[in-house]
């Protein structure tokens, strides 16, 4: 045995599923604060660890959603991502990123190529492994987790991290069961070249308004399609955009905080009229309610969680989640011009006609129209309930006992650790959940401030541990 196999086998060993920011930020600051560092492994297929889903795109049209000082793998360093981008030059060749009030919205893959350099020299020296590989199976055991990989090699861990992506968008099943096999049927708009089969002037229909459909937009903007596009939700909601000078957030909804979901709807509604009278916009509120998320969360029982998540979650994520304001622009030039138009809207039914696609529209007015398109594309959201289910080694885990969905139904079920908590009830100290997956817990999780904060977090719980067995 070498000296290197020796050292692996005496220090304890941390494997970490999904290397997107959930997971790498964990591998960041295990490595960057620990003294006495385990074995960090980071099962990621893709080729490097920091991008995940978000920031593994190449489309010019795609800019992250925030002002670039509002990004950072370090919480206490909220310019880092500044300093990174000043260092490396890196939108020399972006004019466009520069928006007139002074704030930086760059290409999402900027960002992600910053979480990778910034993890580049643990991975360089060795105290970070990324393993380019699929996890096919975990096995738990009395003291570790074995977990098989895609290449059958298999590896053990003392404590695992699950810290992958929400499931791809679920088309309803009337789109899904009539348009299958149709070249443009786009069921996975994240897939890459997934919109390659849209002809400049086909009519297109996109099922759902939020970040999506608006990235959407803009991209077959960029691409040269001309045609009428029409973007669908229940309630014909769309993103917002950033107000158009910095506002510090407002409000007080800790001193005496909520514990249903409307006395919190009260509260806001009350909060944004008196911040207009001082001369605010709702984009302070909002952004209060964000960073207050976790403590809200907790003050709300459970049937309030759910309460929310039912009835207002379409309301807060179109004033939650904004559009860059490049993207806001194309779509605002696009409903000028009529070429986008956006209802409140569901599919009730839809049929082919030769390459056609007849779609049956139950607006929300209760009308029933028929439109006729060339493509659809489906932007409806993670389908957060099926985490379980989407992978086999999460299923297995779910089948075992060993995990089982949030009661919210956002995630999987995790304690205010962010252990994982079995079908029995009972949490589990060596498994971890990192990111928007423990969302049904710890509320607003699903910004990149509030995703590097819980990294920060789960790295510190996972240092407690190890010191603890030790």
């Amino acid at each position: 045995m070498t000296k290197n196999e020796t050292d692996s086998v005496k220090r304890p060993a941390i494997a970490i599923v999904g290397g997107g920011v959930s997971g790498a930020g964990v591998a960041f600051h295990l490595a960057r604060t620990m003294h006495e560092l385990p074995r960090v492994i980071v099962f990621e297929p893709r080729r490097e660890l920091g991008r995940g889903l978000a920031y593994d795109t190449n489309d010019p049209s795609h800019r992250i959603n925030v002002p670039a000082a509002r990004m950072s793998l370090l919480p206490d360093e909220p310019e880092d991502f500044l300093d990174w981008i000043a260092d490396s030059d890196g939108v020399a060749d972006d004019p466009e990123a520069l928006w007139p009030n002074g704030n930086l919205f760059p290409q999402r893959r900027l960002f992600g190529a910053y979480v990778a350099a910034r993890l580049r020299p643990y991975l360089e020296n060795g105290e970070v492994e990324h393993k380019r590989t699929l996890v096919r199976r975990v096995l738990p055991g009395p003291k570790e987790w074995l977990i098989t990989d895609s290449n059958g090699d298999e590896t053990r861990a003392d404590f695992l991290v699950i810290a992958t992506s929400h499931p791809a968008p679920s088309a309803p099943r009337s789109l899904s069961a009539a348009l299958a096999g149709h070249p443009r049927f786009v069921a996975d708009p994240m897939r890459p070249g997934s919109l390659d089969a849209i002809r400049p002037d086909d009519r297109v229909l996109i099922v759902g308004n939020g970040l999506t459909s608006a990235d959407i937009v803009a991209s077959l903007t960029r691409s040269g399609h001309h045609g009428p596009i029409t973007s669908i939700s229940r309630r014909g909601l769309r993103s917002r955009g950033h107000p158009p000078c910095p506002q510090e957030p407002f409000g007080d909804f800790l001193s005496e905080p909520a514990t249903s979901a409307a006395a919190l709807l009260r509260n806001v509604r009350k909060t944004i009229a008196g911040a207009a009278e001082i001369g605010e916009s709702w984009h302070a509120v909002i952004d209060q309610v964000r960073s207050n998320g976790h403590e809200i969360w907790r003050n709300l029982p459970v049937a309030e969680r759910r309460r929310i998540v039912r009835h207002l979650r379409p309301y807060w994520d179109v004033h939650r989640f904004r559009i860059a304001p490049q993207v806001e622009e194309v779509l605002d030039r696009a409903i000028v011009e009529g070429r986008l138009e956006v209802l409140a809207a569901s599919v009730a039914g839809a049929k082919t006609d030769g390459a056609a696609i007849n779609v049956l529209l139950f607006r929300r007015s209760g009308e029933r129209v028929e439109k006729r398109f060339d493509a659809v594309v489906v932007t409806t959201g993670p389908a957060h309930g099926s985490i379980l289910q989407s992978q086999i080694w999460l299923h297995e885990l779910n089948q075992g006992g060993h995990l089982k969905l949030d009661p919210t139904g956002l995630g999987i079920a995790c304690n205010e650790s962010s252990e994982a908590v079995a079908t029995d009830g009972l949490a589990n100290s060596s498994l971890l959940i990192s990111g928007p997956l423990a969302r049904g817990t710890f509320g607003e999780l699903m910004g990149l401030p509030q995703v590097t904060e819980h990294a920060v977090f789960i790295a510190a719980e996972l240092a407690k541990k190890l010191k603890a067995v030790r």
